[in-house]
């Protein structure tokens, strides 16, 4: 509802607009993502196009495998499973390999048009392409998935809580018996196949019977001292592909030639511990002690609840028990990253991640920018909601590849880039680029449009000349022996519709020599690291990651990938970041110069790289004139280099980049004289070629003087002594014009929100959302929630029973992006203004705790809230 109490007239005020900044940094995080803001490239959709690969066609066996303990999650009940899951109807076991073949590589519905195919095309500019999935199976695996899973990567040699459930001990020492006295047999069973600390003979034995609850038999006599340990799960080698490729062979016979395909993909049943550790751990629990037996603990009551994993000391056992994805290729039905797995397997790239949750905390390499780091987890909803399945959310949109992926897969020839080596520059004078989207970059590009640029930190070692600093105390130190930096245009497009800005991306990286069979890596960030995002905005973003279950706000670490969120640089003035990047050590500076999209929609940037030791053999030169216009609103300038082009030398560089050094740079400055007046720049540089001029306008706020001088200075970043100025003027006269602004309060509302299905007997936060529209033209507005209902005020209802829980709401926009969950009652204040505001969007939470033990009744639960709009101040 809105109410209005009375009506006023507010005056229009005559003043010359500014118009808005050039590119001003627009940051979305990703958790607050949808499908929605998905962008195709303009003109081809590489899913549905039917082109075939001009290099190479990969393709792929799809081998299905579940276990005695871990059915397909796909086969079961919607939302069935204690992750919620599936988020679809049921599959047949039998239809499982096709399911997901179809699901990664068929466009459809169900995947928004998005496959892998489509994925290495568009990265490729159509030279690879997954053009063939193949299935076999389902295989049931011999061993229960724990087996394979708490011991599984990162968890061998921690603390596990004892997560094996049928690890124990020898009770008095055995000589040559096959009969074996253990504390607890519970749970081995026959066909087991287990291991002893120390036995003889050595090597793994077989279970053939369970006399009772303290016995085993065993396949062979043995000799076993009293205490020793024994179990079934802590095997130093991957049982699980072992075992896989093991079954697979005995049905084709073809498992070591993939059958034909260019790689094998075994989709397991479960889920990819990465996307469960934290949601249904320290984010669900308070702490270890507290996680329950009950559906999250260890089959074995004597045992603890937890495991170690990968990055963290603990989760519940239930999500720790499950396999991480890995480079072979293995993937959970979770899993979205298979495109990360497959970069790995074939084009021998590593990984480009940190570990971001324990101390002492190391800044990430490229975090969201990139497939071989965590922009493997974009896609709606980010990192938090990777625990679907199938994979519909985070982690189905995985980051585009970086400039020097690109150049060393192939995807991007040296031709299509801005080649440069430092000490080069010094001799040639600074170099401008037109760099297009990298969603295009691997496309033909027009006459004059780069892919990216690369410039080479050549001379005596080290190259990289940045002081040394420790990666154990300073989170932000790069390590050093960095060789090389890019630059490279990210739009908002494709698949980088789900990073979180777009705008130029600078980075230092290893090299990766095209057609090289792998780049070189290493670990000076203290992890496997080849390339360091120059972040635009170093300081910590300060920001909420996730709540503990009491209330307790968990922050994003120094380490985490969201950190480099804001890390581009823009063009222009008041953009929010940066227009340009100093590196001193390296005797090198970076300008974004300009902006602009092209007839087709796609984006460039105009970009400059210097030396500032060296201007060139040029000679440089600068003019401005004043245009006819009016200092009343804007003044338009012309700035000419009035310099001269000279030859450089093409072996100064990696390839011939001549025609590259024919501009210069200018730093741009405004100022008026008239009293009370200012003069403010879009952008504070320009460029132009030797002989050839550029428009800057100026634009003008109004003061009290009656009369206003607007001055432009420009000189040249190669050569500061070249300097020019000139000037405009008017005089005013003051004239009346106005109108009038009714008063508004308006309120809409969007769809009404759902939870979805609750799942009784699983302690779980519920979430919801929906938008709302907001206009005011009051001098505040007070935007609150109310239950007008007596029935059960605060909770929601089915029919005459309600949820233990209250239900919780908040409200966020632009301006209050972290606003906290509060009980909805009988009235509860979600958001304020202290200015009008048109069209507004504001996004309406919800959040619905359901307790472990708390009574569900079949059918809906709902509740009819109000919505309110006020103002003091109409």
């Amino acid at each position: 509802m809105a109410a209005l109490a009375v009506g006023v007239t507010l005056p229009a005020v005559a003043q010359a607009a500014v118009p808005p900044p050039l590119d001003p940094q627009k940051v979305q995080d990703q958790q607050d993502m949808t499908f929605q803001d998905y962008k195709p490239i303009p003109g081809v959709d590489w899913a549905t196009n039917g082109a075939v690969p001009s290099v190479r066609k990969v393709t792929i066996a799809l081998v299905a495998f579940d276990f005695e303990d871990q059915p397909f999650v796909i086969t079961q009940k919607k939302n069935s499973d204690p992750f919620g899951n599936p988020q679809i109807d049921p599959v047949k076991r039998e239809d499982v390999p096709k399911f997901y073949a179809d699901f990664y590589n068929t466009p459809s519905p169900l995947n928004q048009g998005h496959t892998i195919n489509g994925y290495w095309m568009e990265q490729s500019g159509g030279r690879v392409g997954v053009t063939d999935v193949k299935t076999y199976g389902p295989y049931r695996m011999p061993k229960r998935l724990y087996q394979y899973g708490v011991s599984d990567i990162g968890q061998s040699g921690k603390p596990t809580g004892n997560g094996c459930p049928a690890a124990t001990t020898v009770v008095g020492a055995h000589t040559a018996t096959q009969t074996i006295t253990v504390e607890d047999s519970a749970f081995f069973y026959v066909g087991d196949v287990i291991q002893f600390g120390a036995v003889t003979p050595t090597g793994n034995k077989t279970v053939t019977a369970i006399p009772d609850s303290t016995h085993i038999t065993v396949s062979v006599p043995i000799t076993v001292a009293a205490g020793t340990a024994v179990q079934d799960c802590n095997f130093s080698s991957n049982q699980f592909n072992q075992d896989a490729t093991a079954l697979w062979n005995a049905d084709t016979g073809c498992a070591a030639t993939n059958c034909g395909q260019t790689v094998h993909l075994y989709m397991y049943a479960g889920y990819d511990e990465t996307s469960v550790w934290q949601e249904f751990g320290e984010i669900m629990f308070q702490n270890k002690e507290q996680i329950p037996h009950e559906v999250w603990g260890n089959p074995n009551p004597k045992k603890p609840n937890w495991v170690a994993t990968r990055y963290v000391d603990w989760t519940s056992w239930f999500a720790g028990q499950q396999q991480w994805g890995e480079s072979s290729i293995r993937q959970g039905e979770s899993s979205g990253t298979i495109t990360h797995e497959i970069s790995h397997n074939i084009f021998s790239v590593g990984d480009n991640n940190n570990n971001p949750y324990v101390t002492p905390y190391r800044r990430v390499g490229s975090g969201t920018w990139d497939m071989m780091d965590r922009g493997s987890f974009n896609g709606p909803g980010g990192p938090h909601n990777r625990w679907q399945v199938p994979a519909l959310y985070g982690g189905s949109m995985g980051a585009e590849h970086t400039l020097r992926s690109k150049v060393g897969m192939g995807f991007v020839p040296n031709s299509a880039v801005l080649r440069l080596n430092r000490n080069g520059l010094a001799q040639t004078g600074l170099a401008v680029a037109d760099v297009v989207a990298r969603a295009a970059n691997a496309e033909p590009l027009p006459a004059g449009i780069r892919a990216g640029v690369q410039v080479f930190l050549d001379g005596a070692a080290p190259v990289d000349k940045t002081p040394a600093c420790n990666i154990n105390t300073d989170p932000l130190c790069d390590g050093g022996t960095w060789t090389n930096y890019s630059l490279e245009t990210v739009q908002r497009i494709g698949y980088g519709s789900f990073g979180a800005d777009q705008g130029v991306l600078i980075a230092k990286n290893k090299a990766w020599a095209a057609g090289a069979t792998r780049g070189t890596e290493g670990s000076s960030c203290g992890y496997n690291c080849f390339t360091w995002v120059k972040d635009a905005h170093p300081e910590d973003m300060n920001t909420v990651d996730y709540y503990k279950p009491d209330g307790t706000p968990i922050m994003r670490t120094a380490a985490d990938y969201r950190q480099l969120n804001d890390a581009l640089f823009h063009a222009g003035t008041n953009s929010g970041s940066s227009y340009e990047l100093k590196d001193e050590p390296n005797d090198l500076q970076f300008y974004v110069v300009d902006t602009y999209k092209d007839a087709r929609g796609l984006l460039h940037y105009v970009l400059g790289v210097q030396n500032p030791k060296g201007a060139g053999p040029q000679t440089r030169g600068v003019s401005v004139a004043s245009q006819p216009g009016t200092a009343l609103e804007s003044c338009t300038f012309k700035v000419t280099n009035t310099g001269v082009a000279a030859a450089t030398d093409p072996a100064l560089h990696p390839q011939d980049e001549t025609a590259s050094f024919n501009n210069d740079i200018y730093r741009l400055s405004a100022s008026a004289s008239g009293q009370g007046w200012k003069a403010e720049l879009r952008n504070a540089l320009a460029t132009a070629k030797f002989g050839e001029s550029v428009d800057v306008p100026v634009y003008i706020t109004k003061g009290t003087g009656a009369s206003n001088t607007v001055t432009l200075t420009a000189t040249s970043v190669s050569d500061p002594s070249k300097t020019a100025t000139a000037t405009c003027a008017s005089t005013q006269t003051d004239g009346t014009v106005g109108g009038n602004v009714p008063a508004t309060l308006a309120l809409s509302l969007g769809a009404p929100a759902s939870f979805g299905a609750f799942q009784p007997g699983v302690a779980r936060d519920y979430f919801a959302d929906t938008k709302a529209t907001v206009t005011s033209t009051a001098g505040d507005a007070l935007l609150s929630v109310s239950d007008a209902s007596s029935v059960n005020t605060g909770h929601l209802v089915n029919g005459s029973f309600s949820l233990p829980q209250p239900l919780q709401a908040r409200a966020r926009n632009a301006s209050n992006t972290g606003t906290a969950y509060n009980n909805v009652g009988s009235s509860l204040n979600l958001l304020t203004w202290d200015k009008p505001t048109s069209s507004e969007e504001v996004s309406l939470d919800f959040k619905q705790t359901i307790g472990l033990n708390d009574p569900l009744r079949t059918g809906a639960y709902t509740k009819t809230l109000t919505f309110t709009l006020s103002t003091t101040n109409p």
